[in-house]
This record gives structure tokens, sequence and C-alpha cells, in this order.
């Protein structure tokens, strides 16, 4: 049985990590960590790491940055690896990722969507074939109009992916209106549109002579994100120290 600790479990992340944790075979959450707590939760809660008292083989964070020095004093202390989700990380704290990577698992994702990993690795292989074949390359992604950044840093890791796969040929475009000239073939443009409820819609969309190709993925709700998670978490259960991300799941 993998006994997860699972911190920010009072939000809405925790509370879907918490449902889909409770429909996994072989999987349950020991515990969770957060300043608040309804008491609502079939585990018990603890507001900080220092109050810990279960044992746990990963920990899930859906936290914020926050919290992340104590978790990785926590996890290093306890040798738990810890898949990564919390976001708007400092480059201070992304360093200390880094050591702790040293001594501990870490899984950090630019997006814990099974389905986005996936298209990622397709766009690895597929990328370098149309650039040759004169495609051009668009982005666009769509997020509810309560999102603060734009573009996404998923549309972000989707061109660099494509980016990566062309060796690092393609500028990124994120503005037309102030330019009056055609469009160069090394440019990738991506677009933000912001409204509504949207969780997360990203197009990335291969223009070509007479014929288009676009890749869709459209998340429904956050349990997407969730789901990945826990699948991470079983993933990254007895691995050896060291960094790494989705598409190790997805491979």
């Amino acid at each position: 049985m993998i006994k997860v600790l699972l911190t920010g479990c009072s939000g809405k992340m925790g509370h879907n990590v918490s449902a889909i944790v409770s429909q996994t075979e072989g999987m349950e959450i020991a515990g969770g960590v957060d300043l608040f707590s309804d008491g609502s939760l079939p585990y018990p809660v603890f507001k900080t790491f220092e109050d810990v008292n279960v044992s746990a083989d990963v920990i899930i964070d859906f936290s914020n940055p926050s919290v992340i020095h104590s978790m990785l004093e926590y996890c290093v202390k306890t040798n738990t690896p810890v898949v990564l989700c919390t976001t708007g990380l400092s480059p201070e704290l992304l360093d200390e990722v880094k050591e702790a990577s040293k001594i501990i698992a870490v899984l950090r994702s630019a997006n814990m969507s099974l389905g986005i990993n996936l298209i990622m690795k397709v766009l690895k292989d597929i990328s370098p074939l149309l650039s040759d074949a004169g495609f051009d390359v668009e982005i666009v992604e769509k997020h509810h109009n309560q999102k603060l950044d734009a573009p996404s840093g998923t549309a972000i890791a989707l061109a660099d992916s494509v980016n990566e796969a062309c060796d690092g040929k393609f500028e990124y475009i994120y503005d037309r209106s102030q330019r009056r000239q055609k469009r160069d073939a090394k440019e990738l443009g991506i677009s933000a549109v912001r409204g509504g409820t949207i969780v997360g819609d990203h197009d990335i969309i291969f223009a070509g002579l007479d014929e288009v190709i676009t890749i869709n993925h459209r998340a429904y709700s956050k349990a997407v994100f969730a789901k990945g998670a826990v699948s991470a978490a079983a993933f990254l259960v007895g691995k050896a120290p060291g960094m790494y991300d989705m598409k190790d799941v997805v491979l």
C-alpha cells in the first residue's frame, strides 16, 4: 500500500487528489498538511510539517511557495520523494528543489495532465518533419477569466517541445498588434484567450500549403491534473534521487 502525504489538502486540487486516491487501488492518504482544515477530510491534517506524526512513501504537493522550504526540509530529513505541483516558485526556491533532488526523487512538471505530456512527446517527433516541410507553427491557449498569467506555462512548455525538437530555431511572438509585416518562417506565435470558466484549452496549429494540422487538448475539470499527480506519485516511489517530470511517467 502506497501511503501519501498531501500538502494543500484543503484546497480545490487537494480535494480532487483525495477523491482520486480514494478510488485508486493500492494507495491511500496517510495525512495532509494545511494551515486550514474544516474537519471534513477522512485523514489527519497537520498545520505544519513539524506536526506530522504519520509515515508516508511519497508527498503530493498542491500548496503554495511559502510552504516549499519546510516541505523540502521534511522530505530530505525523512527521505521522502515528492511530486511538486506548486507553481510560481522563485529562483531561490528552484535552487532548493535542485539541491533536494540530489538526495531525494523530485518530480516537477509544467502540467500534470497525462494528455498534455503525451502531446509533448508527439510534438518532438512530428515538429522537425513539418517544419522542414514549410509548415508554420502557432499555439492558442484558452483559460478562465481569473487566470493571472498569460500565456500559460503549459503553452510555453508546448512551444519549448516544438522548439527543442527543431534545434531552437523559432522566435516566440506573443503580440503582432504593433507589427505591420509578413510572418517570418522562424516565428512561433503564442496567443492567449481569457474568458468564462475555461479550465484549460490548448491548440497547436501546423499550417502548411493548403492544409492544416491541429492538435488539441481540452481539460474539462481540474481532476485531470490531480489524476496525473496520483500517477506520478505511484511512479516516483522507489526511484533514485534526481529530477523527474511527467514525460518520464508517460514514457
